[in-house]
This record gives structure tokens, C-alpha cells and sequence, in this order.
């Protein structure tokens, strides 16, 4: 599956994006989310305030409870401003 992190959350976790391999008691964005903060520092800074992160499933907006079966892709962004 491959992660893509966008504004400050590619600057905290280093990265613009990284393909991974779901743990299998990972289902929903929530727990993807707690997975990634127990891999390191960077990503505990990084979702830190998880009321504020975005995620997208395939280009599609989603809520914390989505399920990641079947998804190619997961996209985190914090939230946008603009016009």
C-alpha cells in the first residue's frame, strides 16, 4: 500500500510518500494512523494532533473509521485553507 503525506506531514515524517506492507490488525484509517505513530519519533510528531489530520482512500475523502481493504493508496493532509 502506498502512504503519501502532504504540507507539514511530509516535512515531519521526512518523506513525500512510502509504500508499506499493512499489518494485519490494521483495518480502518484510525489504526493505520496509531500504527504509524508507534514507528518512531518523526511519526509520533507528525500525528500528533490526529483531530486535525485529513485522509484520503484513493483520492477519496474518508473519516478515521474507513476501512483500508482494498485500498492502493492512503493520503494524510492537514487541513487546507484557500479559494
Amino acid at each position: 500500500m502506498k502512504l503519501v503525506y502532504f504540507a507539514w506531514l511530509r516535512e515531519r515524517v521526512g518523506k513525500p510518500d512510502e509504500e508499506i506492507d499493512l499489518p494485519a490488525d490494521v483495518s480502518t484509517v484510525a489504526d493505520l494512523i496509531a500504527w504509524l505513530k508507534g514507528r518512531d519519533e518523526r511519526y509520533e510528531h507528525a500525528f500528533e494532533n490526529t483531530d486535525v489530520i485529513r485522509a484520503a482512500i484513493d483520492h477519496v475523502h474518508v473519516k478515521a473509521h474507513a476501512a483500508l481493504a482494498g485500498a492502493r493508496e492512503i493520503a494524510f493532509f492537514p487541513p487546507m485553507t484557500g479559494g
